[in-house]
């Protein structure tokens, strides 16, 4: 990660959340974004959509960085149609490398119909062992939530809002304006 000036205020946000249950895969975003001891804004979109609606993507880190990874992750998309994997691959391969891309402070989970990611700078693509993974300052308290819960009868969904509402009154960083994207799963 690129160092920061310790005198200016950090941002502060997000807590993403992803379970595959079920047949479905669903990843749940907050909407928090704060500056320091401020938020900003309560209803960031960091959930979205991308190949076509083929997959589902969350980010937590830089706004503008997380952007141009999506876009990044667009292109690499286009090149391996169907391929999410080896895009993914493809993708960390050049935010490891490039100079310009290795200074992007960001995270992403995302998924398709089989198969369910972790990409960061330092060049991981990692797969969850069980259905659940999460990203961000509130995403330890997520994650923990949904492992407590899978193994219940909620769904994936069910199990991402409730998480995500435990990880809102535990974490100051993250908020319960949820953006949620679900696929049938392969």
């Amino acid at each position: 990660m690129a160092q920061t000036d310790d005198r200016l205020p950090q941002m502060h946000a997000t807590t993403i959340l992803m379970v595959r249950k079920g047949g479905r895969v669903v990843i749940g975003g907050d909407g928090q974004v704060s500056l320091g001891q401020t938020i900003v804004k309560g209803n960031a979109r960091k959930v979205r959509r991308l190949a076509k609606g083929s997959v589902i993507g969350g980010f937590a880190g830089a706004t503008a960085d997380a952007f141009t990874l999506f876009e990044r992750l667009e292109a690499k998309l286009e090149q391996y149609p169907g391929q999410l994997t080896r895009a993914c691959v493809e993708l960390t391969k050049d935010w490891r490398t490039d100079r310009y891309l290795r200074r992007l402070e960001a995270m992403m989970l995302v998924a398709d119909r089989d198969v369910s990611l972790l990409l960061s700078g330092s060049g991981d693509v990692l797969e969850p062992e069980t259905g659940v993974m999460a990203i961000g300052s509130g995403g330890n308290f997520a994650l923990s939530a949904a492992r407590a819960l899978e193994d219940g009868d909620l769904d994936a969904e069910a199990i991402v809002r409730k998480a995500m509402k435990i990880a809102a009154e535990i974490c100051v960083y993250t908020n319960g304006n949820l953006v949620i994207e679900a696929l049938d799963a392969g």
